[in-house]
């Protein structure tokens, strides 16, 4: 938003640093618990960071939507009631189903599965505590006029041109003339998809429209999903110490130009100390090379 007081970038942030203490929080756990932490765990934050993010849109979206009421209290509960749900269906199926890849038997992916679940269930706690805190505390800097910067109050009635503009927004002095107390409006956004969006896709032509092209997304994946080829560098799915690392090191560095080893397994009984067991041996080698 323009506005100075209404601005919530600081807001914003907090809602990726509630993302980024859920991650430290298990992070921290995890380890001390000694879960071995291996390398495919990295990517794990921008997994939290990414449901964080949408938790702490969701939380807004309801703040905003319950600005009719002017108690505190009741805003926040009404939000919680819009928003909580969403968010607790959400976290339990995204922890359901990283829980449930613990169950493979490869120790990479069961520390990855492990720390991401983890992570969704502090990511969650602190959505619903740490951030919804967070809200109320902004809610009464926005009561109190105070920029969203400095959290410093705005005075009322000032006629300069500048101060206006960058502690309200407008170059206007009426718009100086604060009134924190009337229902504010909707966001530019909720405006956009409620006149525009909304009622365009109601057309008979956007539906067709939206149909083909869902019909060929469709397609088009079907089609990319049979042109999937396996292919996985194993030594992501050892743990750090394990004795493979250094094997898939060494094979690459000094062995990787070769090629694949071929190898020749003779089953059963054979008389090595037989000349001619041993020359049948070596002439077999000889055809195979």
């Amino acid at each position: 938003r323009l506005s100075c007081i209404r601005n919530n970038v600081w807001l914003a942030c907090c809602g990726v640093v509630s993302a980024g203490l859920a991650v430290l929080s298990s992070f921290g756990l995890l380890m001390y618990c000694g879960v071995p932490f291996v390398v495919t765990v990295a990517n794990a934050p921008f997994l939290i960071l990414g449901v964080g993010v949408d938790d702490m849109f969701i939380m807004i979206a309801s703040w905003e939507q319950s600005a009719s009421k002017t108690d505190t209290k009741s805003r926040l509960a009404d939000t919680y009631s819009e928003a909580a749900l969403s968010v607790t269906v959400t976290t339990v199926t995204d922890v359901l189903a990283f829980f449930i890849g613990t169950w493979t038997t490869f120790p990479s992916v069961q520390s990855f599965c492990l720390y991401t679940g983890t992570a969704f269930i502090f990511c969650y706690i602190y959505t619903m505590t740490f951030f919804g805190a967070i809200i109320v505390l902004n809610d009464k800097r926005e009561q109190g006029n105070r920029h969203w910067l400095t959290c410093m109050p705005v005075e009322q009635g000032r006629t300069s041109c500048f101060y206006n503009a960058c502690c309200i927004g407008s170059c206007s002095s009426e718009s100086s003339q604060l009134q924190t107390n009337e229902t504010v409006s909707e966001h530019p956004m909720s405006l956009f998809f409620k006149k525009y969006y909304g009622p365009f896709l109601t057309v008979k032509w956007t539906k067709l429209l939206v149909v083909l092209l869902y019909g060929a997304y469709v397609g088009g994946s079907i089609y990319g999903c049979t042109q999937i080829r396996e292919g996985i560098d194993l030594r992501n799915l050892a743990s750090d110490d394990s004795y493979v690392i250094p094997y898939y090191d060494d094979d690459e560095t000094y062995f990787s130009e070769y090629g694949p080893r071929v190898m020749v397994i003779i089953s059963g009984n054979v008389s090595y100390w037989e000349e001619p067991v041993r020359e049948k041996i070596e002439t077999c080698l000889q055809d195979i090379e």
